[in-house]
């Protein structure tokens, strides 16, 4: 990852709410907190990973696919498009995996 020390920090603070909120679903589970309030609390741990998953993607393409398509070599293009492809499949519910 070509990410600047700004960046990493960013992410380090997103992924610490993320772990706070993950850990308050363990909490909510043990209290038998009302079903609602636990999906919510669920929904707001994934919403935040969802976000550095965004980050690293978007980091992705502006380096790893963009020097990528920088390249003569067509067979360097095609592998990173069928990496995208994947990662589109596996990560963005996109295409069939």
């Amino acid at each position: 990852m070509n990410l600047n020390d700004e960046q990493k920090q960013a992410l380090r603070k997103r992924l610490r709410r993320a772990e706070g909120q993950v850990a308050a679903v363990g909490r909510m589970i043990e209290e038998d907190r009302y079903c609602v309030d636990v999906l919510t609390q669920v929904r707001a741990a994934m919403a935040a990973l969802g976000k550095v998953g965004h980050i690293v993607l978007e980091n992705h393409l502006d380096t790893c696919v963009s020097a990528a398509f920088r390249v003569e070599d067509d067979e360097t293009r095609k592998e990173k498009v069928r990496e995208l492809m994947a990662v589109f499949a596996q990560y963005g519910n996109f295409g069939d995996r």
